[in-house]
């Protein structure tokens, strides 16, 4: 099938720019909204309906918020293939519903570390782990789920939801697929960069000392 409908979205993101907006949009389509932390709150003020995701998962947020979104009840929602009978047959017995919309952005590492001073410690904390592994998870399973990275994006992806009844076509759900993967890549180059520039000087070092 060509059109898929959004039924249930999460999101979860660092630029908030258009969120509320696009939040406000996916409400109106009768969309279910999950969210994480900070974009909870930002959608819940705005007068929003969230799913909490601790209330989702039924587990809450742990170390610090190191720990999430890595939860079957969320991967397996957007992973598990629309088409595979044995996948949904699973996926109803572990009480996994379908997430179909996945709108992400990144913890903030290339502005913590373009500031003056930064410690490797800030730019360690700022390495997104469930954010990249929910878009990667979305892009890979674009057959059957949207994934939005780019705030630009909000306003014509709601265009087309609201013109063809709730869904996005496969083309659509591609060319997303494809900027999520661009996305991620930019990102782990970003911190490639960065550490190898720290890390290998410091281990260079400590050879010398040795």
């Amino acid at each position: 099938m060509d059109r898929r409908k959004v039924k249930r979205a999460i999101l979860s993101v660092s630029d908030k720019t258009g969120i509320v907006e696009l939040a406000k949009g996916l409400q109106e389509l009768q969309v279910q909204i999950i969210s994480t932390g900070g974009t909870a709150r930002t959608l819940s003020q705005a007068g929003v309906e969230v799913t909490q995701i601790s209330d989702y998962t039924g587990s809450p947020e742990i170390l610090g918020g190191r720990v999430k979104t890595l939860h079957p009840k969320v991967h397996g929602g957007i992973l598990f293939r629309r088409e595979d009978q044995a996948q949904i047959h699973e996926a109803v017995r572990y009480g996994i519903p379908p997430i179909d919309l996945v709108v992400v952005n990144l913890y903030p590492f290339q502005r913590t570390i373009s500031r003056e001073n930064v410690t490797l410690e800030e730019a360690i904390e700022n390495i997104d782990i469930g954010g990249p592994t929910m878009i990667r998870s979305a892009a890979k399973n674009h057959e059957g789920v949207a994934v939005l990275v780019n705030p630009a994006e909000y306003e014509p992806i709601l265009a087309e939801m609201r013109e063809h009844d709730a869904t996005l076509s496969l083309t659509t759900r591609r060319r997303l697929a494809v900027e999520a993967f661009r996305h991620t890549a930019e990102y782990d180059m970003a911190i490639y960069s960065y550490l190898s520039s720290i890390l290998e000087k410091q281990t260079s070092f400590d050879r010398q000392l040795k």
